[in-house]
């Protein structure tokens, strides 16, 4: 018996280190924790179309989604048959909706899954043209895969790519498209559905069944975020146009709201040591709110404004400070205790309209930002403006996606393709 604890511990042990070098998987929108902050170490500062690019994958559609990683596989959606060109965007019944799977290791797409788009879909024209129609990052449980595709729906597949189920959350469409990510929490699968019905919606994640509903979420294309609480409770942060509100997320029950920002909100909240960090805004607002009130904690929860902040793209929180790089192309670092601007840098981004949609993300000590149509910079993630590089590919498609770290390497997504960035 003793022999036998002790082979047990010992391959114990060896899945352990084994699991540690192969790297966490990156199952949703942000990571693993939603704080777009990687552990993995030896990334590449540098790349080109011939410095250590190591696989690149055409895709079958446009898209603006984030890849997820689970395990040996890349899921991925676009979008096709619709909506590929301003000038000739072709006929709407023939958007397709695609989630795809991709073998890390070479880039090989392993299944492509597609369904057609239920119409009528907002027609490709103005703002929609932007992002397109596959602008959700999808999310996993290891089991399962989900997906939200605005207008048509939620689905739900396994992990070899059989459909398990879908539902609709919303008929309706905007002209700005869909974008919030679904998250998971526990055994619900939680969808922003704000411009499909005014709604947040919570599915049971085994069959779709809805559980619960919280109407009046207005202008919000914000994914949400479970907010750990120090007593170890856990609350439902949502931010949406003029309010921010606390649920309980098993039942979708209001705890608290507060003032929040006064236009429509498209970077998701995100939170540390039980504080939310809330920003949006064409002219830029950021608050810092306390969480688990009760009530309305305008006047008491608030623990600094300040009048910058991302349009589109999410901040990171490292080490004390909060980073972005706004849709003009200010690379900005704020100290997340008191709101003091640290450093407001403008980075040399060509392009014509937003320069940057993307996310920044943390990883080996560095801040990854992708701009729309200028490639890539890394910035030294500390609170002295650094840059370390601006890695730019022959690619001349839109780049609005948030890259993923795996397996020390960085997974960057364009409208034409994806490409996996490490050390040859």
């Amino acid at each position: 018996m003793e022999n036998w604890l002790h082979r047990m511990g010992w391959l114990l042990g060896v899945w352990v280190l084994w699991c540690l070098a192969l790297g966490a998987d990156w199952p949703r929108f942000r990571g693993p924790a939603a704080t777009g902050v990687s552990e993995d170490k030896g990334l590449p500062v540098t790349w080109s179309d011939t410095q250590n690019v190591l696989w690149k994958t055409p895709l079958p559609g446009f898209g603006a989604s984030s890849p997820v990683l689970l395990g040996d596989r890349i899921i991925l959606t676009c979008y096709s048959g619709y909506g590929l060109d301003q000038d000739q965007p072709g006929d709407p019944q023939n958007l397709k909706l695609h989630v795809i799977a991709i073998n890390q290791a070479d880039g090989r797409i392993v299944w492509d899954k597609s369904v057609e788009a239920r119409t009528p879909e907002q027609r490709y024209q103005g703002f929609v043209t932007i992002h397109g129609y596959a602008s959700a990052t999808p999310t996993s449980d290891g089991q399962a895969v989900f997906v939200f595709f605005g207008r048509s729906g939620v689905f739900a597949y396994s992990v070899t790519g059989d459909l398990l189920w879908k539902a609709t959350v919303g008929d309706h469409t905007h002209p700005w498209g869909s974008a919030a990510s679904p998250i998971l929490w526990r055994n619900l699968l939680i969808v922003n559905a704000s411009e499909e019905s005014g709604s947040l919606v919570a599915l049971d994640k085994a069959n779709g069944r809805e559980i619960w509903r919280v109407e009046g979420i207005r202008q919000s294309w914000s994914t949400p975020l479970v907010v750990a609480l120090p007593n170890g409770g856990e609350e439902l942060v949502v931010s949406l146009r003029d309010r921010v509100l606390g649920l309980e997320p098993a039942t979708g029950q209001k705890l608290w709201e507060c003032a929040g920002v006064q236009d429509y909100v498209v970077p998701s909240v995100i939170g540390h040591d039980g504080v939310v960090f809330v920003t949006a805004g064409r002219k830029g607002h950021t608050l810092a709110i306390r969480a688990g009130g009760r009530g309305d904690v305008t006047k008491t929860h608030i623990l600094w404004q300040l009048d910058k902040s991302p349009k589109v793209g999410t901040p990171v929180y490292y080490q004390g400070h909060l980073y972005w790089i706004s849709h003009q192309g200010v690379a900005v670092c704020v100290q997340a205790e008191t709101g003091k601007v640290v450093f407001e840098q403008r980075l040399e981004i060509r392009g014509r309209g937003d320069k940057a949609y993307a996310s920044l993300i943390v990883a080996d000590g560095r801040l990854y930002g992708v701009t729309r149509q200028d490639g890539t910079f890394v910035l030294a993630a500390e609170p002295e403006f650094s840059q370390l590089a601006h890695n730019r590919l022959s690619d001349a498609s839109i780049f609005n996606a948030t890259p993923m770290v795996c397996r020390s390497r960085l997974l960057l997504r364009s409208d034409r393709f994806l490409y996996c960035i490490g050390k040859q």
